[in-house]
Order: C-alpha cells, then sequence, then structure tokens
C-alpha cells in the first residue's frame, strides 16, 4: 500500500510509522524555512519565537511564567526572548495591573508590525485549515491526539492531557 499523500484506506502500524518518519522530518525543514517577513528580519526570529507569538496571538496578553509552562522552559528562557523580541518592537511587557510583580506580554500594538507576524504564521494557520476542513470532527480529533501522544512519547511522558475539542471541532 502506497504512504504517499491523498492515500486512502488502511495502513498497518509498519506502514503509517514509515510515512511518519518519512514525513515529520520534511514538514519540520519546510516550517524552518518558512520566510520572516522583510520588517521582522532584524529581531532574527527563530522557530522557538514563532511559538511564542502563536501563543501570544491565540491566548493574548500572558503573563511570562504561564509562557514558560506553555512552551516547557524556564521562565528566565521565556524572559531572554521577550526581552529580545521587544528590543526589535514585536512584543511588549508591562506589569500586571492585579498584581505588579507579575509581568503581562503582549504582541506590539503597531500595526505594521502586527501585519508581519501575521503574514509570518498565517501560511501554516491556512494549510491546517485546509487540512483539516477536510476531515470529519472524528479524524480531526484522532490526529490531534495521536500527535499529542507521539510528542509525550518522544519526550518520555506519560499520557497527555488531551486538548479540548472546540465548538468548532465538534462541527
Amino acid at each position: 500500500m502506497s504512504t504517499e499523500p491523498g492515500t486512502t484506506g488502511r495502513l498497518s502500524t509498519e506502514q503509517a510509522v514509515r510515512a511518519m518518519l518519512l514525513t515529520l522530518p520534511r514538514l519540520v525543514g519546510r516550517i524552518k524555512r518558512t520566510p520572516v517577513p522583510e520588517p521582522l528580519r532584524s529581531a532574527n526570529l527563530a522557530p522557538r519565537h514563532m511559538s511564542l507569538l502563536l501563543h501570544l496571538m491565540f491566548d493574548g496578553p500572558t503573563p511570562v511564567k504561564d509562557l514558560a509552562a506553555r512552551l516547557e522552559v524556564a521562565p528566565t528562557t521565556v524572559s531572554l526572548m521577550v526581552s529580545d523580541l521587544g528590543r526589535h518592537g514585536v512584543v511588549e511587557r508591562r506589569a500586571d495591573p492585579k498584581d505588579r510583580r507579575r509581568t503581562i506580554v503582549t504582541l506590539t500594538e503597531d500595526p505594521a508590525t502586527r501585519v508581519a507576524v501575521d503574514a509570518w504564521l498565517a501560511h501554516g494557520a491556512r494549510a491546517w485549515q485546509k487540512v483539516f476542513d477536510g476531515l470529519s470532527p472524528t479524524e480531526r480529533a484522532t490526529f490531534v491526539r495521536a500527535i499529542q501522544l507521539y510528542e509525550a512519547e518522544v519526550a518520555g511522558q506519560d499520557d497527555p492531557e488531551p486538548t479540548e475539542p472546540t465548538a468548532a471541532d465538534r462541527a
């Protein structure tokens, strides 16, 4: 049975493993080669910045400690990334009005920079949207769960917490 894109039907475990092991490195390579828009090039953005920016886009202003937990890095690492991105006007940090000891990170309000960040991240989002639109809610949930389980297995963790489906996922 073929394991090329567009394959339908059934795959043995061995065929699925082969397909994923051949596909994932290509996927990661393509993500790493996603060109950074001109207005952001001076910031020397890397894939690790993409993850941080995606969290801010999806979740809005977020405390440094929460970003560190989501990115699975030390808060000092996030602080360094935020400082670097802040110097280039990509993100802003401010004290939490409810607890002045906490630092909240947000995407910049500068429209040109926000458009550049959106452009950098939108390609991947459009690709996932197209792929997931072609799947049933059950297929989407199965795929997401499989990727989460794979990540946990590679990291040597126990079963990850399942991601709660949104209303759109159940549609």
